[in-house]
């Protein structure tokens, strides 16, 4: 253990110079510019956090933008909804035999009586009825849930995750009769290779954040992502739902150093580990996010983050063997990033869709929202975007004002006005819906051993810094030593950057995927807020269902805040846009879609509005004229 943790300090620079780790959501952060922001500690760190950030969690609603509606040559109206008018509750949704079912998230947390797995008759789509909730456990929420008919019966798997001390994991349910579910399992994962454990301080009873339901021959199976280390892809037997069995694991460390995963060598252990922290961009992890199982139950495809989309032949689920890796740094997104996010094959495998989702955007005048403190700050703090940044540097004294949780406030002096922020998660001294006033006074960078400027003025003052060099928990140290109140760190990046949008593979050879076509909306393409994309609005693509119908192949997508859009894929190189629907829930929130779930067969398409809860929708008619590209 002595030699882990001299190994661990020796690297902090090394680290420092990678990309932070990144939620799969834009959940906390390492805070991380692209240079050296990030991962001063001596440790390392996983992605794997509570909080929720501004992209991610609108609260009171978004901003509506100019133009509301559908795009494309059909039309999709709402045929019922399984009202949840709750903030940042509902997440991924599920259907099976004449029953939807739906997530909760962080709001609220496991242990309250709405938490867990809402389960909803939409036998009749016209006339949904809540059935009843199944309960998450105490302290944990409930990111994705499956049902399917297996051999021992309907089951429903769902995960857990912390959301406030509680345990990972999953649980298994039988819903034969999904109006009285019956628990049969509950099953925790920790790290499993010793080595990793180390480095990463100790992984025990883990979160998992999606899951997925499939039969092989007489035995019944869930695949898992495991939010560990390595072995982030874990199979486990569930023939008996109420005694799982571990049956494989697989992790993308593999296709660094094919295994490494079960080794006890410490160096290569450890050079692994640091390439799964060390991917592209400002989310630069190379963990498990979501997993996809072919009908047949033979193939995984993995999105994997900056590791790309995995390919394994899971044929003989005991033992997983990797077919192929499909990953276009150059040309696979709008900013040089990766973020294998959502994946999804055509029936016979030849097509595969891969969603990327990236909430670095818009980085000059919105406030990024993937950051935390990585120690103790002494003081609130909050992040603010370059411009906000420019403002202050350019007038650094004569402003007083307060500081929120999400906006800052100059109430008096020559940069009077709201400036959009986002406070830093693994906080030690939230605002929550406190404030903070005083003086506001620029400092400068604000690392140890920076010269603070304007240091006299900072005593019982909200210090402005810019961000850079070093982690947001140093300047906030430093600006404590010099008797700042608060602390508004500001972006330093000059341009912004875009959203995210979808992959289409061509599989025809699955031992070489070849990139056929990306597509974005026009939304998720920009790099500013315009009165059709506002700027309190998320436009990152997030999940993703595909259906073959005869010869065509249809995607169906859950776009934030720029709706449910259905693509044609049948030709993977022109991907064509046929339908949108995007409004509001009845409080006059604008929709913020996450889950998708494609009934087959028939017209109707569940959603899960973040805000909202359950839509159900049905494409129809011939509407408007073809359109190609983004909407």
């Amino acid at each position: 253990m002595r030699k882990v943790a001299a190994v661990v300090t020796a690297l902090s620079t090394a680290l420092a110079v990678s990309a932070g780790t990144a939620q799969a959501h834009p959940d906390d952060d390492v805070a991380d510019d692209g240079t050296s922001d990030g991962g001063q500690e001596a440790r390392f760190e996983l992605p794997w956090g509570d909080g929720e950030q501004a992209h991610d969690e609108p609260g009171g609603g978004t901003s509506l933008p100019d133009t509301l509606g559908a795009t494309g040559n059909k039309t999709i109206d709402v045929a019922g909804r399984g009202v949840r008018n709750t903030s940042n509750a509902t997440t991924d949704v599920w259907a099976h035999d004449g029953y939807a079912y739906t997530g909760t998230f962080n709001s609220p947390c496991g242990g309250d009586p709405e938490a867990g797995i809402w389960v909803w008759d939409v036998s009749n789509p016209n006339k949904v009825s809540h059935v009843g909730i199944i309960p998450s456990p105490a302290g944990s929420r409930t990111n994705d849930v499956r049902v399917a008919a297996m051999n021992s019966g309907d089951i429903l798997v769902h995960t857990n995750e912390s959301c406030a001390g509680g345990p990972g994991g999953f649980e298994i349910y039988g819903v034969d009769d999904p109006a009285n579910p019956v628990y049969l399992a509950s099953v925790r994962i920790d790290e499993m290779n010793p080595i990793a454990d180390a480095l990463f301080g100790g992984v025990t009873d883990v979160g998992t954040h999606n899951l997925f339901l499939f039969t092989d021959g007489g035995n019944d199976y869930v695949a898992v992502t495991s939010e560990g280390v390595f072995d982030n892809f874990q199979i486990f037997d569930i023939t008996n739902p109420t005694a799982p069995t571990l049956a494989s694991t697989y992790g993308a460390e593999e296709t660094f150093d094919p295994g490494v995963s079960d080794s006890l060598d410490f160096d290569r252990v450890l050079n692994a580990a640091l390439w799964m922290i060390d991917g592209f961009g400002a989310s630069a992890n190379r963990f498990l996010h979501d997993v996809t199982i072919s009908a047949d139950g033979d193939t995984a495809y993995l999105a994997s983050w900056d590791a790309g989309l995995i390919m394994l032949d899971i044929s003989d689920p005991t033992n997983p063997t990797l077919v192929s890796v499909a990953i276009d740094v150059a040309n696979g997104s709008l900013d040089g990033e990766v973020n294998s996010h959502s994946v999804w094959p055509s029936e016979d495998g030849t097509i595969v869709i891969e969603g990327e989702e990236d909430f670095s955007a818009w980085e000059a005048t919105i406030p990024p929202s993937n950051v935390r403190f990585s120690f103790d700050n002494p003081i609130p703090g909050v992040m603010a975007a370059t411009s906000t940044g420019d403002a202050f540097e350019g007038s650094q004294t004569g402003n007083s004002g307060s500081v929120f949780a999400d906006h800052v406030v100059v109430e008096t002096g020559p940069l009077a006005g709201t400036y959009p922020a986002a406070e830093f998660s693994s906080n030690a001294n939230p605002l929550g819906d406190t404030s903070v006033s005083g003086a506001m006074v620029w400092a400068g960078r604000a690392c140890a051993g920076d010269a603070l400027l304007n240091a006299a003025a900072l005593d019982g003052a909200i210090a402005i810094v810019r961000r850079g060099a070093c982690t947001f928990s140093e300047k906030a140290q430093s600006v404590f030593g010099a008797g700042a109140i608060a602390v508004v760190v500001t972006n330093n990046n000059p341009t912004s950057t875009p959203w995210s949008g979808m992959r289409i593979w061509d599989y025809s050879d699955p031992s070489n995927p070849v990139l056929a076509s990306t597509f974005d909306t026009v939304c998720s393409a920009s790099t500013a807020p315009s009165s059709s994309c506002v700027a309190d609005g998320t436009y990152s693509s997030h999940n993703v269902m595909v259906e073959s119908q005869g010869s065509k192949v249809l995607a169906y997508i859950a776009w934030y805040n720029d709706g449910v859009i259905v693509l044609d894929i049948s030709d993977p190189y022109n991907p064509v846009e046929v339908a949108r629907y995007l409004g509001t829930n009845e409080a006059g929130d604008l929709n913020d879609f996450w889950g998708i779930y494609k009934e087959p067969n028939n017209p109707f398409i569940y959603a899960s509005d973040r805000n909202g809860g359950l839509y159900v929708l049905k494409m129809k008619g011939q509407g408007l004229q073809k359109k190609k590209g983004g909407g």
